[in-house]
């Protein structure tokens, strides 16, 4: 729950990597790569010790964790390039745009503070149109003394917002940040990039699981206006492959049958959108197309070790399923996944997000996907949607 609020802002400051964009996700498969050079294996324990810091910082964690053969500036010197060349495949976080143009649109001054180098900030903006546009102040880590946990950083940009550090919000996904933001008098959300993270965020005034939830109302911002009947249309994104035996807990402990997709081969995926619930189409390469809601993530009751695909057809089915192709076309958010106090609290929140998807699915926004060849092909393997 959000803490009872201090302060009415009038500006937002943002952090980049990990709040805005899904750099980790870049990094992560750079370091593999490295890493296997010297015959080890990033298995990505270490993330939460390289999140916010500066890049020689993270060059010295990932340098002393792994005990590699050279030295920090090498370790950089060989990196940096190919990070560099991947620059290019960085996306937006969920909610990233949105956010964006939302508080543009409405006049919101923003500046963006980053213990990134200024260089590396103007490269990654380069494929991102329009993003540069929307700051009015942009400061990189090398254009201050110190980089965050310092608080240095925000207050520079509150000078030059010329707004006093106790009207500004910052948005932030590292503890680093988190620290630095709460240092320098200011408001601070946090959306960790880190799951599972979340008790370790205590200083922030409010912990969010996605840039999706954020409500900027709760500052005195401009609130977003397009969630319809309690969904968030969503750019659809797509997914398949056989139906899987689960936890065998869906029908047995919840009353619930969901049909659960193997989460092999969909890492990437799966790691750019955030836990929650979802809902949209599913297609079954024999029986037909159904009404969907889904949830993805750790589920916090049940407190998995993986991320999961579990998915909920709406539909009374006389039998398993097992080992058919299952094809999800997801059109629509509806909330993030939480922790329920009891079994009968959990059951109760599945059957409402039902009845929303349910509804939902019948406006013409939603239910013209119900056409999408990707849930009638009897194709196999991965689809060629992005």
């Amino acid at each position: 729950m959000a803490k009872p609020l201090k302060n009415l802002v009038s500006c937002v400051i943002l952090d980049l990597d990990g709040t805005l964009l899904n750099t980790d996700g870049v990094v992560s498969e750079v370091l593999k790569g490295f890493l296997g050079k010297y015959g080890k294996q990033w298995d990505g324990r270490e993330t939460q010790k390289i999140i916010g810091k500066t890049q020689l910082e993270a060059a010295a964690a990932v340098v002393e964790e792994y005990g590699l053969p050279c030295g920090n500036d090498e370790f950089l010197a060989e990196l940096y390039p190919e990070f560099s060349a991947q620059m290019c495949n960085i996306k937006p976080l969920p909610g990233a745009n949105r956010l964006l143009k939302h508080l543009s649109g409405h006049g919101v001054p923003m500046a963006l503070a980053s213990n990134s180098p200024r260089g590396n900030i103007e490269s990654k903006f380069s494929y991102h149109q329009g993003w540069k546009d929307y700051f009015s102040v942009i400061i990189g880590g090398d254009e201050v003394k110190a980089g965050k946990p310092s608080p240095e950083i925000f207050l520079e940009a509150a000078k030059r917002l010329n707004r006093e550090p106790s009207s500004c919000l910052v948005i932030e996904d590292s503890i680093p940040g988190v620290t630095a933001g709460k240092a320098a008098g200011m408001e601070v959300v946090a959306v960790p990039s880190v799951p599972k993270q979340t008790h370790l965020y205590t200083s922030a005034d409010e912990v969010i699981n996605s840039l999706l939830d954020l409500q900027p109302e709760k500052w005195g911002l401009p609130p977003f206006q397009d969630w319809i009947e309690g969904t968030l249309p969503t750019e659809p994104w797509y997914i398949g492959g056989p139906v899987i035996k689960g936890f065998g807990r869906g029908s047995k402990v919840l009353g619930i049958p969901t049909a659960n997709l193997s989460t092999k081969g969909h890492w990437s995926l799966l790691s750019e959108h955030p836990s929650g619930v979802y809902f949209g189409w599913a297609g079954l390469s024999t029986r037909g197309v159904y009404k969907m809601v889904m949830s993805i993530g750790w589920n916090p009751y049940f407190n998995n070790t993986e991320k999961t695909i579990e998915p909920w057809l709406l539909h009374e089915f006389n039998e398993d399923f097992y080992g058919e192709e299952l094809r999800l076309v997801i059109v629509g958010y509806i909330r993030p996944e939480v922790n329920f106090p009891s079994l009968e609290s959990l059951i109760a929140k599945i059957h409402e997000d039902r009845r929303i998807a349910e509804r939902a699915l019948d406006l013409p926004l939603y239910s013209k996907h119900k056409d999408d060849p990707f849930l009638n092909s009897s194709l196999h393997g991965e689809s060629n949607h992005s």
